[in-house]
């Protein structure tokens, strides 16, 4: 098997296609459809966010829509957390997973963003 190339774009269209499943897949009650609506909004929203931000017009633009991304994973990873101490979704295992993918997304994005701002300036 040919080893895949790390690439952060597919790994976020990745976390949003299961986190819609993860949303499917809720208890549905009042507060599991509202959490599922807010889970949505936030974690599908940083592989659109990471496409605009190909396209950022300039390095402050870039680390602004990096942060965006991050601000949007930190409120996933709360609302996943909401589930889970709620038990708002059966599957504690794909809350497991949802969570340390949203986790690894965080740290990569909080070093991005440092990385950029110290290159801004050289």
């Amino acid at each position: 098997m040919m080893e895949k190339k790390f690439d952060l774009e597919e790994r976020l269209i990745e976390f949003a296609a299961q986190l819609i499943q993860f949303t499917e897949s809720m208890i549905s009650s009042k507060s599991g459809n509202h959490l599922a609506n807010q889970l949505l909004r936030s974690g599908t929203s940083p592989a659109l966010n990471y496409g605009e931000a190909q396209s950022g017009e300039s390095r402050k633009d870039f680390i602004h829509k990096f942060k965006i991304i991050l601000k949007e994973l930190r409120e996933t990873l709360i609302g996943l957390k909401i589930v889970e101490r709620a038990g708002l979704h059966r599957d504690s295992s794909f809350l497991f997973k949802m969570k340390d993918e949203c986790n690894q997304l965080i740290s990569i994005f909080v070093k991005s963003v440092l990385t950029a701002e110290r290159n801004r300036f050289e």
